[in-house]
């Protein structure tokens, strides 16, 4: 029985001891800016997943190439550049503004400020005060009139 269970447990833990993507570098400073850039850049594939995370094999790439640029000696923005230059303004989590993006931040502060407008120009005229007139009191005294000859007919 405690060869069984033995023999389990090892069989269990053995899911612990699996393979993990480590990686050496020459420097802390090496490490630690290859963990920043793997937090930061996107990976392509995955939705809205950085390449730290991912389990994508397009982001086990992108890993082992930041390695090898971090240990060319590369700084993050040039690393960041690199993978940009490749991939696109998607790959990282931080986009410059251009005329495109700014098109993505400006157009929905537009559209809350109109909507706003009009709901406050609405509003105003909604607001106002009709006047009840004679005429207006004859009109509906005499559809109530007829609203009474119809109910009993």
């Amino acid at each position: 029985m405690k060869w069984l269970l033995f023999s389990l447990s090892l069989l269990l833990t053995t899911s612990a001891l699996a393979q993990t993507d480590r990686y050496v570098f020459d420097t802390d400073e090496q490490a630690v800016r290859f963990e920043e850039l793997t937090k930061e850049l996107r990976c392509p594939k995955c939705q809205n997943q950085n390449i730290a995370d991912s389990d994508a094999i397009v982001a086990k790439d992108l890993r082992e190439r930041v390695v090898e640029l971090v240990k060319e000696g590369n700084t993050k923005d040039e690393v960041i550049d690199y993978m940009i230059d490749r991939y696109g303004y998607f790959v990282h989590y931080d986009p410059p503004v251009t005329p495109a993006t700014l098109v993505l931040w400006v157009l929905p502060v537009l559209i809350v400020i109109v909507g706003f407008g009009f709901i406050v120009i609405r509003q105003r005229k909604a607001s106002v005060k009709q006047t009840w007139s004679n005429q207006d009191e004859v009109l509906l005294n005499k559809l109530i009139e007829q609203n009474k000859r119809q109910e009993q007919n």
